[in-house]
């Protein structure tokens, strides 16, 4: 399976520092590397969590931690009032997948167009990517229920971002592999697919996919798709 660059956080370091970026799902493992780059890079950052009181060391000079609700398309809108972009980390695993992804997308479609936001990064599962054409990982006869259960949800926030968010939105949904490990070494760099897994060992740090979002957020390169990212 293809991939369609390469890329190193030496090409973009200081390339866009500066901007106001909000991050929903900002106490999470993929939210808080969000987190880190963004001020690494001198970006100011709004972290989003749903009770501040539980993340004092999330907090800094440049980071504000507020409580606020993905779903909730007024709550995103009144956050995201003055931010060049947003990155939604966000899950609630008490919730069913489908209901919480579709509700969490229509709310960034309306509440980020309320508060001017132009650029959404959305997090999505490597078992929505296409091992050939049309033929998805969760589509395999031995793919476990509950999880294609779970991938489902991605789906179809994927397919209401397509349907619902209009041009003023640039959207794209960044996809790490199967294996996101906390304990893998942060390499600086990363390849991309557009919809298609990788090849390779199919594994990264939580540290070099905060590298990817955060290099298309400086420098959009897609929009509209499933952009899979691995080392």
């Amino acid at each position: 399976m293809s991939n369609d660059m390469s890329k190193n956080v030496s090409d973009h370091m200081g390339s866009g520092g500066g901007r106001n970026i909000i991050v929903f799902g900002a106490g999470g493992r993929i939210g808080r590397a969000a987190v880190a780059e963004a001020v690494v890079r001198g970006h100011r950052v709004t972290a989003v969590v749903r009770d501040p009181s539980k993340y004092p060391d999330l907090a800094g000079s440049s980071v504000t931690v507020v409580r606020g609700d993905a779903t909730d398309p007024a709550s995103v809108a009144a956050l995201a009032a003055g931010h060049d972009a947003a990155v939604n980390a966000s899950v609630r695993l008490d919730v069913p997948s489908e209901e919480y992804f579709t509700a969490a997308a229509k709310a960034l479609v309306a509440g980020l167009a309320e508060g001017g936001v132009r650029r959404l990064l959305t997090l999505g599962i490597a078992t929505t990517l296409e091992t050939a054409p049309g033929v998805r990982i969760m589509d395999a006869a031995d793919f476990p229920d509950a999880w294609r259960v779970f991938a489902q949800g991605h789906v179809a926030e994927f397919a209401l971002l397509a349907a619902e968010a209009g041009p003023e939105l640039d959207w794209l949904m960044v996809v790490p592999p199967l294996d996101l490990n906390a304990e893998a070494e942060v390499t600086g760099g990363y390849r991309t697919a557009v919809g298609t897994v990788l090849d390779g060992p199919g594994r990264i740090a939580h540290g070099d996919l905060a590298l990817a979002l955060l290099d298309e957020i400086e420098q959009p390169r897609h929009s509209r798709v499933q952009l899979a990212v691995s080392v």
